[in-house]
């Protein structure tokens, strides 16, 4: 098989991967794995593709960024590739939706509207947005649009963000910490019970709460967890480095003095 030679392929990079897309799905003659997925399957990938850019922003890798953006965008090409061998759209709807939408909802740039700051240019954003699902007919509530996709305590914080707005929130922190400490408590007693169900619900709401804390106090939960996952994972790989093949006949406590080093070590550092 002779090499392929990417001079066939359109002149602009966005041509480029759309023509490659449409090849890998071509019925005949493409890639029998990419023929086989639909939205339902690819989405998964999708997912994925978002959290790999962010860890590549964590990890302050620019080659990896680059790289991680591409895989993104691949699924954005995938995406509407089957949208268009649907008939429902292309690409360049695609963009061209983007385009109307961020001219729309910046009148401060592209009309004569003005904002004060980044959080009165959040506000006039969900605005707009209402504005437009009631034009269509749709429901207004706060919190519409509050993706049920997203990471739970991402997800938490964005719908008590959005009913803070209508001033349903607690007035300061004080009241806050008092709630996850009596959702604590009855985590508790719903443990005791010995019932499951309602001790999961309970650790639903001191979840729910903590984040509600986090938020009160300028913290994004989802970004602090994903922080201490990462500092226990370090924690954690010292302690197995430190413990060799001996870690599984270890008691907790002889753990815990490896757990003490590898803080201390992180500390040093």
């Amino acid at each position: 098989m002779s090499e392929f030679d990417i001079s066939e392929l359109g002149a602009s990079p966005m041509e480029r991967a759309r023509e490659v897309m449409s090849r890998l799905r071509d019925k005949e003659n493409g890639c029998p794995w990419d023929i086989e997925q639909s939205f339902e399957t690819i989405v998964t990938y999708t997912i994925e593709e978002a959290y790999e850019v962010a860890e590549a922003i964590a990890n302050g890798d620019m080659d990896e960024l680059r790289d991680e953006l591409g895989d993104l965008l691949l699924q954005v090409v995938f995406h509407a590739q089957m949208a268009d061998e649907k008939g429902a759209f292309s690409l360049d709807d695609v963009a061209d939706s983007l385009v109307d939408k961020m001219v729309r909802r910046h009148p401060h740039v592209f009309g004569d509207e003005s904002v004060e700051d980044a959080d009165a240019q959040t506000l006039a954003w969900e605005a707009q947005k209402a504005a437009e699902r009631a034009t269509k007919g749709e429901k207004v509530s706060v919190l519409d649009g509050v993706a049920l996709g997203l990471p739970a305590l991402l997800r938490a914080q964005k719908l008590q963000k959005r009913a803070a707005r209508v001033g349903f929130d607690w007035p300061d922190t004080a009241p806050v910490l008092d709630k996850l400490i009596e959702e604590a408590e009855e985590i508790r007693e719903a443990h005791a019970s010995g019932n499951t169900q309602h001790t999961a619900e309970e650790v639903g709401d001191f979840l729910f709460a903590a984040v509600n804390l986090a938020r009160h106090i300028g913290v994004n939960a989802e970004e602090a967890l994903r922080a201490a996952n990462k500092k226990f994972t370090s924690r954690f790989g010292v302690v197995e480095e430190q413990a060799g093949d001996a870690l599984p006949d270890m008691s907790l406590d002889e753990m815990e003095s490896l757990w003490q080093t590898a803080k201390s070590l992180e500390r040093g550092a």
